[in-house]
């Protein structure tokens, strides 16, 4: 009844599967776990391929870095069933009734279900604040608040979809790098697909460096820019592209882009700092896309 599917890139696997199995297991679901992956070392692929020993479960092994894009199309053409769930490698379900709660709702009339974000509340090392603040403020959202606006926080690290919705979307894509989570999001909605929200969140665990987090902003960013002059995002809930159209159409882009000159490298400190401010962090993204969008070259 359900594919579920983790893409990994060089991180361990095994807790993750091991727990999907067991709650399926006692579910008495009929399922399926394939791993992709994708250009890891020998030594996170041999470590892995453990996960092999357990019923109806596989690894799949690319030796060179295909990216999030592709990896997550060779797991849906792999998939045997009609609903497919994706997880990230570096995440743990919250609940031991994490898996019962989406079987619970896949007879309703939804298409795509996701089931929300969660951080461990102790502030992590100097070096990781950034993704962790950003983490608790902008992805660890109720589901009440979440289905006012179906589309807006949609996270590709969580969420259980129809096979044949999730082909029609994933094939839509073309870029293959950080950032897509938004034009899926507005593929959804420019496809009226019914999405709903529920309170059955994966603990987030690979929390990256904040150095590493802002350039994958910064990227997202130049993903959104492609979007939009390409005219392939018609119809979104995204919130930093909302205010970004309406700084344009009015020219308050030509402020934010000096705005982001002059003040990017302070602003940029305090982001790498131990309590970086997230208010400063989308002052930075949008003053960053309005630059960029400016100065194409640079």
């Amino acid at each position: 009844m359900v594919s579920v599917l983790i893409p990994t890139f060089n991180y361990q696997i095994t807790s993750l599967v091991n727990e999907i199995h067991r709650q399926f297991t006692e579910s008495q679901t009929p399922f399926e776990i394939i791993c992709f992956e994708d250009g890891s070392d020998k030594h996170h692929v041999n470590t892995n391929l453990s996960i092999e020993k357990l019923p109806f479960t596989s690894l799949i092994i690319s030796e060179e870095n295909v990216g999030r894009v592709k990896a997550r199309q060779a797991l849906c053409d792999a998939a045997t069933y009609k609903w497919l769930l994706f997880l990230d490698a570096d995440v743990l379900p919250k609940q031991n009734t994490f898996i019962s709660n989406y079987l619970t709702l896949i007879k309703k009339n939804h298409d795509a279900i996701y089931g929300g974000f969660a951080y461990d509340k102790t502030p992590p090392l100097k070096a990781y604040r950034l993704r962790w603040k950003y983490g608790i403020k902008n992805e660890e959202v109720p589901a009440s608040i979440r289905n006012k606006k179906p589309y807006q926080v949609i996270i590709s690290a969580n969420f259980l979809i129809k096979k044949e919705v999730f082909s029609a979307i994933i094939y839509a894509i073309n870029y293959n790098t950080y950032g897509l989570d938004s034009f899926i999001g507005a593929q959804l909605k420019e496809h009226k697909i019914n999405v709903f929200h529920i309170d059955n969140e994966v603990v987030h665990l690979g929390i990256e460096k904040s150095d590493t987090f802002l350039k994958k902003k910064e990227q997202a960013s130049d993903v959104l820019l492609k979007l939009i002059h390409e005219k392939k995002i018609s119809s979104h809930e995204n919130s930093l592209l909302s205010f970004y159209i309406i700084l344009k159409r009015y020219k308050i882009n030509y402020l934010f882009s000096y705005l982001f000159k002059i003040f990017h490298k302070p602003i940029k400190k305090n982001l790498l700092s131990k309590s970086p401010s997230i208010p400063l962090l989308q002052f930075y993204r949008i003053s960053y896309m309005c630059y960029i969008d400016l100065n194409p070259a640079n």
